[in-house]
């Protein structure tokens, strides 16, 4: 359904080496427009995440265990994504955001999806002004092959989707990040679960918990916390590429 093969024979990155995800060895200019970085995203369908890993020059992980983004990294890298830990879009001078999807053997998104930083502090501002809805207000989605029954080397980047929110799922995430804002605003940032939002949700997002930032109590006072994301709801993705695969 979303992988098509493009690529000839079979190309082995090197798993063995010491380079950071970072060093890589070949990265493409940023793209001026967005039609250039579709044709260079649709020419990536099909391949195997060992044949990325060998044009970029990076050595690819037997599993993502103790490399966690290694493959959206890889893909930002050969794009040409510039915006680096800015909270902005992945492609600035484009105004477009790079979201990877690992779906398994259905199709289906496994996960929900990283969007940005929770602001603990300060005012809720307005939506459009808001990080959650500049990075998404254009997305390139690429679904990546994640079934657990195929080696890491050997799993497949999908057909890409550039993608803007209709005026309802606008509307949904708007709501959402308003409910969600004015309780982190409220000081009530400890009686949010997994269960607020529809499509928008907050969750814990710190490496171990020892990770600690600030925010605030409902007395207003800065408080010790831990860091939290935004993430968009696996149903809401699988919705996404339900549209767009089932009438493109």
């Amino acid at each position: 359904m979303f992988f098509s093969a493009t690529g000839k024979g079979r190309h082995h990155a090197s798993r063995s080496g010491k380079r950071s995800m970072s060093s890589a060895i070949m990265t493409s200019p940023p793209p001026t427009n967005e039609a250039e970085l579709l044709e260079r995203a649709r020419a990536l369908a099909g391949m195997r995440l060992e044949q990325l890993a060998a044009r970029a020059g990076w050595p690819c992980p037997a599993d993502l265990r103790r490399n966690k983004g290694w493959s959206g990294q890889l893909l930002e890298a050969l794009l040409g994504a510039d915006a680096g830990s800015l909270a902005e879009p992945d492609f600035q001078q484009i105004g477009v955001e790079l979201k990877t999807l690992p779906v398994d053997a259905r199709g289906q998104p496994k996960e929900s999806t990283y969007v940005c930083v929770v602001p603990l502090e300060g005012t809720r501002g307005e939506w459009k002004s808001s990080w959650v809805y500049r990075k998404l207000r254009r997305v390139l989605w690429i679904p990546v092959e994640a079934d657990t029954a195929v080696p890491l080397p050997e799993r497949r980047i999908g057909s890409p989707l550039l993608w803007s929110p209709d005026e309802e799922q606008e509307r949904i995430l708007r709501e959402d990040w308003e409910e969600l804002m004015n309780m982190v605003c409220m000081g009530e940032l400890e009686q949010i679960t997994a269960r607020h939002g529809i499509a928008l949700q907050i969750r814990p997002k710190a490496a171990n918990a020892r990770s600690l930032t600030w925010g605030i109590d409902a007395a207003g006072n800065r408080v010790p916390t831990t860091p939290r994301g935004f993430y968009l709801r696996s149903r809401f993705t699988a919705e996404i590429l339900r549209r767009y695969y089932l009438t493109d």
